[in-house]
């Protein structure tokens, strides 16, 4: 990606980004519905954001579990 490109900053919550990291990691892209192939590659870019600028990488399966827990109490629904 050209660090030229306009950028977004955002905020994630910590479990939120461990729950996403996870399923990026295990999830088949090519079993993901898509309707371009541009969504298939921004969940990539995602992942390699994650997985480069963060410790999210490091967690343990522990950790994994706590933050699902976390993240489905917060759904609301």
């Amino acid at each position: 990606m050209s660090e030229a490109l306009p950028k977004v900053a955002i905020e994630l919550w910590r479990s939120d980004a461990i729950v996403l990291f996870d399923w990026l990691m295990t999830v088949d892209l090519n079993t993901v519905p898509i309707t371009h192939p541009a969504e298939k590659q921004a969940l990539m870019d995602l992942l390699t954001r994650l997985e480069h600028e963060t410790d999210v990488p490091c967690v343990t399966q522990e950790q994994i579990d706590a933050a699902r827990v976390e993240v489905a109490r917060d759904m609301g629904w």
